[in-house]
């Protein structure tokens, strides 16, 4: 090739070395053998013009090698590491492979700042869903204690009807601070599992009791799949996995149909089980199925709201079964139902 150095320094060196012998005489000009004089007259300017050529080649190349290798230094030192490091050369390189590994590292940089954006929309989506859910109790709060310093408070009937609506409230907003530090604490890895081996059955008829007030003001049956077994055990935390039978189950009560049918199935997976609550009831888009885990996203926000939710039971059981190495899906159609799935790992 004839950019590489070595190649023009031997091509740069003979053309030189034959016009210097020519002028000098030591090469004839004339005569059987030799170089026509006429010839080396026309020649000359064109040998001359390639060298010209060639030496500015050769710097525009070595030059713009100079910078791409700079470039190329810091974007390989960044790739091994976040401090880039002065002094270490980087290993033998042609423009191809600058061109693919700057073409590499550009679709990383992308990459990473999409996610960047994605967060920093879920960020301030979040900060705006937490600040609405606080918001709605502290106002109500605010309403009833004016109402009762403009008057009510004199009154025996409304004051203590106030109370309780103020204390309704509070109440609602100790059960989202609760849950966001539950979230906090299982993102942040503090909290520690006892696992041990328990009858998942039976923890599914002790939640059915807990749930029983719900079930009947809406009439709905709630029972096992008929071939589901009488007993199961598992191996998991009992508690954190009751949370969950009791947030899948009430969510299933609360946006059931009523008079409506909600029914717990078990699943041999070999080592694991699956455990399915599905419900007849009214569904949820397909644009929002995706999203039901995310802390406060609400397919119906009114109607969730009138149920007493926080909108971060979903995703309290995520995280729950995401601390146990475990997982969870959901199927659904409008109008038809819906199935949480999620699995736990059987005992030995």
């Amino acid at each position: 090739m004839l950019h590489k150095p070595q190649n023009l320094a031997l091509l740069l060196g003979f053309s030189t070395a034959l016009i210097v012998l020519a002028l000098l005489g030591i090469i004839p000009l004339s005569g059987p053998g030799t170089i026509p004089g006429l010839a080396l007259l026309l020649g000359a300017p064109l040998l001359a013009g390639l060298l010209v050529f060639l030496l500015a080649r050769y710097t525009i190349s070595r030059f713009v090698h100079q910078k791409v290798k700079v470039i190329y230094q810091t974007i390989h030192e960044l790739k091994r590491s976040k401090s880039p490091q002065s002094g270490i050369e980087p290993p033998a390189i042609d423009l191809d492979q600058v061109t693919q590994e700057v073409y590499e590292w550009a679709q990383q940089r992308s990459s990473e700042i999409e996610k960047l954006r994605e967060r920093e929309n879920f960020r301030r989506e979040f900060i705006g869903n937490i600040s609405h859910e606080l918001k709605t109790p502290i106002f109500n709060i605010q309403g009833y204690l004016l109402t009762l310093l403009d008057g009510a408070l004199d009154d025996p009937e409304i004051n203590r009807k106030y109370l309780k609506r103020a204390n309704k409230s509070v109440d609602r907003m100790i059960n989202i601070i609760e849950d966001l530090e539950i979230i906090s604490d299982l993102e942040s890895s503090r909290v520690q599992l006892h696992p041990s081996d328990f009858d998942l059955a039976e923890v599914c008829r002790e939640v059915f009791e807990l749930v029983e007030d719900l079930r009947q003001k809406r009439n709905i049956t709630l029972r096992f799949h008929p071939q589901a077994p009488k007993s199961l055990r598992v191996h998991a935390d009992k508690a954190k996995i009751e949370q969950i039978v009791i947030n899948l189950i009430a969510n299933a009560l609360k946006y059931g149909k009523e008079e409506g049918l909600v029914e717990i199935q078990f699943s041999d997976m070999d080592e694991r089980v699956l455990v399915s609550i599905s419900d007849n009831g009214m569904g949820i888009p397909q644009q929002d199925v995706e999203r039901v885990f995310e802390r406060f996203y609400r397919v119906d926000k009114s109607r969730s709201r009138e149920a007493g939710g926080t909108g971060l039971g979903l995703a309290i059981v995520k995280h729950i079964l995401d601390v146990h190495g475990q997982t969870i899906d959901v199927q659904s159609q409008e109008d038809v139902g819906s199935t949480f799935s999620f699995t736990l790992q059987k005992a030995k």
